[in-house]
């Protein structure tokens, strides 16, 4: 898969789900740099967040880190990012 091709989401195998709801800036960044840490070059994790910041703060990391947002998606106010580990 190419780095920035859109994937679909039923394409998408989690390895791991951060859930960071009801908290705000700078927690759901700081919560999936602690999981990417763990885990191997490869795997997946969904991050699901409320915090509206996220929007911005989530690709800005993965640009950061050199990790890859894979899709992103919101329902009923809960975010969903799907970032696969590259480093």
């Amino acid at each position: 898969m190419e780095s920035g091709e859109v994937v679909a989401l039923s394409e998408i195998k989690v390895d791991l789900t951060v859930d960071t709801s009801g908290t705000c800036c700078p927690t759901p960044i700081l919560e999936v740099t602690r999981a990417a840490r763990k885990m191997r070059v490869g795997e997946i994790v969904e991050l699901v967040a409320t915090d509206i910041g996220s929007r911005m703060d989530i690709p800005m990391w993965c640009q950061r880190t050199g990790n890859e947002l894979l899709a992103q998606q919101e329902h009923a106010g809960v975010l969903h990012y799907f970032i696969r580990k590259r480093r």
